[in-house]
């Protein structure tokens, strides 16, 4: 695959693990059932996978070393705090205010991760 191709996939695998994000928080919020839901455990892993296999693609196809390029370790490791985030928000925060606490944080953790990723500059501000 040529990396327009995995830039392509990344990109749509970005907006659907947003927009699954977004859409388990507000379920979690309204106490919905759909969060039980096998498909709403299973699509999202599935989709976060794709896109972090685009990612490594990307890399790889580009030569690109995350070590040499500050802006792509910002991205890696704003992604492990948006994990953490995410999993506080969606499932392991204790209270509801522990948890719309990380959903907000999670929130803006992406965002600022998309800005790095049109800016390429760790500090995008």
């Amino acid at each position: 695959m040529d990396y327009a191709a995995l830039l392509s996939l990344h990109r749509l695998t970005v907006v659907i693990s947003i927009a699954l994000f977004i859409l388990r928080g507000a379920w979690r919020m309204m106490d919905s059932p759909m969060n039980a839901k096998k498909w709403v455990k299973i699509v999202p892993h599935v989709n976060d996978t794709l896109l972090l296999l685009a990612a490594i693609g990307m890399l790889v196809v580009a030569s690109l070393n995350p070590l040499e390029h500050g802006w792509i370790m910002a991205k890696i490791i704003g992604l492990l705090v948006y994990i953490v985030l995410g999993t506080i928000a969606i499932k392991r925060g204790k209270t509801a205010l522990q948890r719309n606490m990380a959903f907000v944080g999670a929130l803006a953790v992406f965002g600022y991760i998309a800005m790095v990723a049109v800016s390429k500059q760790a500090v995008p501000f």
